[in-house]
């Protein structure tokens, strides 16, 4: 537990210190595409296109005419706004004529070209060719940058776009007289409406950041009578345009701008070093652990060093004259460290002689000493007398004669 609380503030003060000296991060902002854009304001993002192309009409009598004949102009003029990179609406006028045939000689749309009456094509089908204005509304999305993200150099871009709109139909003003039918003005007779669904493809090219050039493929569904049949029949037209669409200001995209904050620095490297103080520490406390149950060595104590020798001759304890003056010498260091105290012991060896003899020859030698110097001025209450237990250079009959002492030694 001790451990663990010691770790916490140890790491606790590592992240303090980091924090502290180090500089507190700064956080920036900056545009993120990843989070979309944003819708822009209405005055922003505008366009205006301009088209002209063919139009082909299919009917269920048309494809009788000869496929190069059946070809018609057709043009546009729209107002568009991008609403965000992939979505935009426009809206405008449109041109479109169809070319077709019909067997039915009241059909709208007839050709005349003077003579006795229409313009027939294979002695069984009547000649049509309608002039179709148009106002039409489309919703348009941005394929490219649905699909791929929104790149403001982007070169191409492919949109696809539905829309519908409503088409007022002209035919040829024809008079007759006298059964001779020639051209004429315009009259209510002449007008036709009609709905119309249309959607298509544009592929659209980049010049500059203001004009762009594209090729639009459509296709429009048309309600009319033009083959004569109800308002319930549908006609159906294929057109191909090049277009010039010319971009206002503003032409780009702005993203969410969020906040950029600094990475926030991990406690891996604390940890690592946690990690490795744990190691350490728990090869401490083993080796700790190790220390404490090894038994403890028995160190054996050095033997007293005796502060003065005597030696005697076998059955002696008699001091000589030589061995007096020595005693003299020893006294006066005895008493020079007067807090001291000292054992007087005698020894004899246990080879030669009776128990009882060795006994009081070690008890004599240990009085000659301690009388001698007592005789040389040291207190008696200051020397132990004591007697050795066996022989003091061990039982080694060659140092015989070094068992036969008495030996002066400070009391520890």
């Amino acid at each position: 537990m001790k451990k663990s609380a010691f770790l916490a503030l140890a790491c606790a003060a590592l992240m303090s210190a980091t924090a502290t000296a180090q500089e507190t991060p700064e956080i920036t902002y900056t545009s993120d595409p990843s989070q979309g854009y944003l819708f822009n304001r209405f005055k922003d993002n505008w366009f205006i296109t301009a088209e002209g192309g063919v139009n082909y009409q299919f009917s269920k009598t048309d494809i009788a005419r000869k496929w190069s004949d059946r070809f018609a102009p057709a043009a546009g003029l729209y107002v568009g706004k991008w609403f965000s990179p992939v979505m935009a609406f426009r809206g405008g006028f449109s041109y479109m004529g169809t070319k077709g045939l019909s067997n039915l000689s009241d059909a709208f749309g007839l050709c005349y070209n003077g003579g006795n009456g229409p313009v027939m094509y294979d002695n069984k089908y009547y000649k049509t060719h309608v002039y179709n204005f148009g106002v039409s509304f489309d919703a348009m999305l941005n394929l490219t940058n649905w699909w791929c993200g929104y790149k403001p150099n982007r070169v191409y871009n492919c949109y696809a776009y539905v829309g519908g709109g409503a088409y007022f139909g002209m035919q040829q003003g024809v008079k007759e007289e006298n059964g001779t039918f020639s051209k004429d003005g315009l009259t209510t007779k002449d007008l036709d409406t009609s709905l119309g669904l249309r959607g298509g493809i544009i592929n659209s090219f980049n010049v500059s950041k203001q004009v762009a050039l594209a090729l639009d493929i459509r296709y429009t569904a048309l309600s009319a009578n033009m083959d004569g049949n109800t308002y319930n029949s549908i006609n159906s037209n294929v057109s191909a345009f090049l277009s010039l669409t010319y971009l206002f200001n503003t032409r780009t995209w702005n993203a969410p701008i969020v906040p950029v904050i600094p990475a926030i620095p991990t406690c891996d490297e604390y940890k690592a070093q946690l990690a490795e103080a744990n190691t350490k520490i728990a090869d401490l406390q083993k080796k700790l652990t190790e220390c404490l149950n090894r038994p403890a060595q028995v160190v054996e104590a050095p033997a007293a060093v005796p502060v003065a020798t005597f030696y005697f001759p076998v059955g002696s304890s008699r001091l000589n004259r030589v061995d007096a003056n020595v005693l003299k010498a020893v006294a006066a260091e005895i008493n020079a460290n007067p807090n001291a105290s000292y054992d007087v012991i005698g020894w004899a060896d246990t080879f030669t002689g009776t128990d009882a003899i060795n006994a009081r020859l070690r008890t004599n030698r240990a009085n000659a000493v301690v009388n001698q110097l007592v005789k040389s001025g040291v207190s008696k209450t200051r020397l132990n007398t004591k007697s050795g237990e066996g022989n003091r250079m061990g039982d080694n009959r060659d140092k015989i004669y070094l068992d036969r002492c008495a030996t002066i030694e400070e009391v520890k």
